[in-house]
């Protein structure tokens, strides 16, 4: 496989078009469709949409029944078939065409010379400023029919399914204009029946707020039938006697705007993007509904006709047309982020403050070591005490120095609980460690610097188990602090250890997340100056787990990598399934330039890096191995939680359920497909 081709990772790269558009003259405006297709085509588009009745103007009116017109589209049109032999893009062209009788206003899709078919549009408007319905045959009957275009008999109708034998999942279906307009579009029937490319030719004349009705439905579109919608509209050249155009075009997948152009343009334009079919199927899979509401109208589903062809797309690096987020769990976009920590927040607090009133009000009782994950719990349970009318007093904070703790993060926790105004304690676990260290026969018991997991785990232990000990004598119930990517790569200990609670409200949050969610919690002014001041020397801290002691501090992310990497990494096996190989693709272009791109809101300029393939595989390889073939017997056993984020929670009794002992062997051999060089 050549790595660095979209068309090897499951994308589809599709345009939408609008230029200027010439009254009657099908000719001329032939010419600039290929003109465009022809640009299209060396950017490696599969798929050119271009605007509804574009090969003679979509305001003509009574034009629509002229011969002389008519049989110039004919025309038009086989030139335009015979110049595209050459061209990859299959081109989604409007044309009004002859057909029994009538003339229907068609979508026709043309690739490498030939007609692939032609589809009518369903609805006709005849309200307000349209008048179609004077010159236009509603198609919305037509179904299993052929039309006869340039002497051949090509299929014609609304149930045409256009599906590529070479490019896995690509199945195109178009409407036109009013279609998508109508209270069950014929797309969602498409969609039912496996159409993953939906392409609506449109006119669509401007008035003040059409352009976000537009963008409603197609977004409401793409969402709904899980899959990308392709979206063209007239603009310059249409008729302004009595209307105005703007050459809106959109791309939308799932619900997501992938690209779109400036409206009222001067000159063409074509919207591009990488639609992920990987990510439509995947999205299909898992949502049990949309094949069950396929089945309630199979009668109609089941009759949709397929036609084949071959697209033969490049393989070379053609770059990747969409936008990937370097952190999937925490938005670029200021809004949407500050949404997101608003909603993520209230969300732990009103877990727990539910968990709380259904067990009789305990107290609160939290390990707090002046790090990231305990800071934020620690701040949950504040609110939520403030939220049942509580004091924060119910709150039982005790920091547990032991052997590597560093003055920085006991200071923090320390001013942290002071400023909150819980109830605050230290208890020093370093005795006890030794004590039970010694009657281990463990060599650090006898003096030798022998800093293993047994020496680490005798103190992550420790604490939870004085911290239920804690619970069961203050009448209080242990608050668990770890977090959705601790859970993810097995970085907790185990039973009696951080990976175990009465109730954990951070299960849910990546850790990636956290950090922003703190900063959140500064600036929309949660707490008073002095906890502010404390929370940002928190988010100051190297993330580590303070175990063993040394001049040199211990940091989690030079073992298990970093958790920019490995968030990155767990949204996108978690929220879609995605393969190692595909998943490196996409980390690549997110991450080896830390200058492109968008970065999260107040993200700190210091810690804006990148990271290069090899980097990339390196912590994919970590990530395979622990997560699917070791930490899963963690997961199957961890404490209540909220689900918070939609990329998905690890509960077996959510999102996520796996055999404790699976093996990673093929997620391994997935990334041995490629060369990270």
């Amino acid at each position: 496989m050549n790595f660095r081709s979209v068309y090897q990772h499951g994308f589809v790269r599709v345009a939408a078009c609008t230029g200027r558009t010439r009254i009657a003259e099908p000719t001329a405006n032939a010419e600039a469709v290929l003109r465009q297709a022809r640009r299209c085509a060396a950017e490696g588009v599969a798929v050119a949409v271009f605007p509804e009745l574009g090969l003679c103007g979509y305001s003509i009116e009574d034009l629509l029944l002229q011969d002389a017109v008519l049989d110039e589209v004919e025309t038009a049109l086989a030139h335009l078939v015979a110049e595209s032999a050459e061209l990859l893009p299959v081109l989604v062209v409007g044309a009004p065409l002859r057909h029994r009788g009538r003339v229907y206003n068609c979508a026709v899709l043309v690739h490498r010379g030939r007609v692939l078919g032609v589809a009518p549009k369903s609805y006709v408007p005849n309200y307000r400023e349209f008048y179609e319905a004077r010159q236009i045959g509603a198609g919305v009957d037509e179904r299993g029919g052929t039309i006869r275009l340039g002497g051949v008999e090509v299929p014609f109708g609304v149930d045409l399914l256009f599906t590529a034998e070479d490019v896995p999942g690509l199945v195109l279906y178009a409407e036109v204009c009013e279609d998508l307009w109508v209270p069950v579009p014929p797309s969602a029937e498409a969609a039912l029946a496996g159409a993953t490319v939906l392409v609506n030719l449109s006119g669509s004349p401007i008035t003040v707020g059409r352009a976000e009705d537009r963008r409603l439905l197609c977004r409401s579109a793409s969402a709904r039938c899980l899959a990308a919608y392709v979206y063209a509209a007239a603009g310059l050249g249409e008729s302004t006697t009595d209307l105005s155009w703007d050459g809106q075009t959109m791309i939308y997948e799932n619900g997501v705007l992938l690209a779109e152009t400036d409206r009222f343009p001067a000159d063409e334009r074509h919207a591009v993007a990488d639609v992920d079919l990987d990510l439509l199927r995947q999205e299909r899979l898992r949502m049990g509904t949309f094949d069950d509401n396929r089945r309630a109208h199979a009668e109609r589903t089941g009759g949709f006709r397929e036609v084949r062809f071959r697209l033969d797309p490049p393989t070379r690096d053609l770059g990747l047309r969409r936008r990937v987020e370097r952190y999937p769990f925490v938005p670029s976009d200021a809004a949407r982020l500050a949404q997101d920590c608003y909603e993520a927040y209230h969300i732990q607090v009103a877990g727990l403050h539910q968990r709380l009133a259904a067990t009789g009000d305990p107290k609160v009782v939290i390990g707090v070591s002046g790090g990231l994950d305990s800071t934020h719990a620690l701040i949950v349970a504040a609110r939520a005490m403030d939220r049942a009318g509580r004091p924060r007093s119910d709150i039982l904070g005790f920091t547990m120095p032991g052997f590597a703790t560093s003055a920085h993060t006991r200071d923090n926790a320390h001013k942290l609980m002071r400023s909150l105004g819980i109830t605050a304690a230290e208890l020093d676990i370093t005795a006890t460690a030794r004590l039970m260290l010694q009657e281990l026969g463990h060599p650090f018991g006898a003096g030798e610097p022998v800093y293993d997991v047994t020496f680490e785990n005798v103190q992550a232990g420790l604490r939870t188990d004085y911290l239920f000990r804690l619970a069961n004598q203050r009448g209080g119930i242990v608050l668990g602090t770890g977090d959705l990517s601790e859970l993810a790569l097995g970085w907790c200990t185990y039973g009696v250890g951080d990976q175990m609670s009465h109730y954990n409200v951070n299960a849910g949050l990546p850790k990636t997340l956290i950090q922003h969610l703190i900063r959140w919690v500064i600036g929309s002014g949660q707490f008073d100056e002095e906890v502010a001041e404390t929370l940002r020397a928190v988010l100051d801290t190297e993330i580590s787990p303070e175990l063993v002691p040394g001049a040199e501090l211990q940091s989690t992310e030079s073992t298990i990598g970093p958790y920019a990497l490995q968030d990155f990494t767990l949204f996108h096996v978690l929220r879609y399934g995605f393969r190692p190989s595909k998943i490196a693709f996409l980390a690549w272009h997110a991450w080896h330039d830390p200058a492109a791109g968008s970065w999260p809101p107040h993200f700190p300029e210091h810690k804006r890096v990148g990271y290069d393939l090899p980097e990339i595989r390196r912590w994919l390889e970590v990530f395979c191995r622990r997560f699917f073939g070791f930490a899963q017997f963690k997961r199957s056993a961890m404490p209540n939680g909220p689900k918070v984020v939609a990329g998905g929670s690890l509960s077996p009794r959510g999102d996520w359920r796996a055999p404790s002992d699976s093996s990673a062997q093929v997620w391994l051999r997935d990334l041995a497909r490629w060369d990270a060089h």
